[in-house]
């Protein structure tokens, strides 16, 4: 049967897909214009770097805050989005009046908080519809999530526009995926109240083996993935020395990961979560071992380079949450899922901003070969979880 045929929960996961692009684009709205930031801001490299890591840190507050308060269960989660990117948008909006770092770093921290009632309960609303193909569901969204981290910078490179501009169609595109998700999305007929957050299972989940290498392999992922998608418009401004060509290819190569992340999804789905992880941080490790060395390689080269690195740098995303949600006790699953997300947004702090020191300091090879261990890492923990007995879902 064809897996994208019309039916109900397919078409409502190209809506939820749709609504996800454009919510997601105030992420990277300001690492798209981070060059002309840094010259009417005067920003070091430091500030720079903080302006994508207080997103991170909003986005893990938001997270936790939502799961401690229950927050899923007691609003709807198309209504939640709609909430989300309002505020999402009004905070990143807002850039466009203050004039320096230290108010634009607060409200980056309001975005990535709103962003938190965004992308979590639209996963929440698609399992309502898919009890089983759920791994190629999750692609999808993830997919999605993928563009939309990659729309700021198509928006930049098309228009060369001034930063404003930039940050202004972000916000606007933001609320509209907000509305499309509250007035079109439905509850699937497998929708479920959430798991809730439970501070005494604490001890419970950090003894449980499966967790702990689930865990390892999506701190993994995350040393990685947002370092890598924070700083690719940076590199190839260096690669091509012209930055709306730049941003043009940065947001070719970040929307590259949608199609891992459907591969990914697939695999996931006839082999095992583990495996199909291990499977993309295999070749996103390996590629980041090398390409930073490449700033006098042909273009060309580069940028297919690039491209395969940006199809596999986030193939592996879903798989983690999935191995959680299959393999820990029903009881904690709420639980377990907040800290392994919390922990590893705040791993990303470390390599988004020691990125651009080692690239000033050694150059860009060394810079990207800083991201490499997180996957390498990541595949050892996902071979441990197979043999755990890990296999299909």
């Amino acid at each position: 049967m064809r897996r994208f045929e019309s039916t109900p929960r397919n078409r409502q996961l190209r809506l939820l897909a749709v609504a996800l692009v454009l919510s997601m684009s105030t992420w990277f709205s300001t690492a798209a214009v981070l060059s002309q930031l840094r010259e009417a801001w005067s920003l070091t490299v430091s500030q720079a770097s903080w302006l994508t890591i207080s997103v991170q840190l909003g986005f893990v507050a938001g997270a936790v805050l939502s799961a401690v308060s229950n927050l899923a269960d007691r609003i709807t989660p198309h209504r939640l989005i709609l909430l989300g990117t309002t505020g999402a948008a009004a905070a990143n909006a807002l850039l466009i009046l203050v004039n320096g770092f230290w108010p634009a770093l607060g409200l980056r921290f309001l975005t990535g908080v709103f962003l938190a009632a965004v992308y979590p309960p639209a996963l929440k609303a698609m399992a309502g519809w898919y009890a089983t193909g759920r791994g190629l569901a999750l692609g999808v969204m993830i997919g999605a999530l993928t563009i939309g981290s990659a729309l700021p910078h198509l928006l930049n490179g098309l228009g060369g526009l001034h930063w404003q501009a930039t940050i202004g169609l972000a916000s606007v595109l933001t609320v509209f995926g907000g509305v499309i998700a509250d007035t079109l999305g439905t509850a699937g007929p497998h929708e479920v109240r959430g798991a809730v957050f439970d501070v005494s299972q604490l001890s419970n989940i950090v003894r449980d083996r499966k967790f702990q290498l689930a865990s390892v392999g999506y701190f993994g992922h995350m040393w990685e993935l947002y370092a890598m998608w924070a700083w690719i418009a940076a590199f190839f401004a260096d690669v091509l020395t012209n930055q709306r060509q730049a941003s043009l290819v940065a947001a070719a190569v970040i929307s590259a990961g949608a199609g891992g992340s459907i591969y990914a999804g697939l695999i996931s789905d006839r082999r095992s979560r583990a495996s199909a992880a291990s499977q993309a941080m295999r070749w996103s490790g390996a590629i980041a071992l090398f390409v930073g060395f490449l700033v006098d390689a042909p273009n060309a080269i580069v940028i297919l380079i690039a491209l395969v690195w940006g199809f596999w740098v986030v193939a592996d995303s879903a798989q983690f949450s999935a191995v959680v949600t299959e393999t820990c006790p029903p009881a904690y699953v709420g639980t377990a899922l907040t800290i392994q997300l919390a922990t590893g947004f705040v791993l990303t702090v470390f390599t988004i901003f020691l990125v651009p020191i080692v690239r000033d300091a050694a150059g860009w090879g060394f810079a990207f070969l800083l991201l490499a261990p997180g996957p390498f890492v990541g595949v050892w923990a996902m071979r441990q979880l197979e043999h755990e007995g890990v296999a299909l879902p």
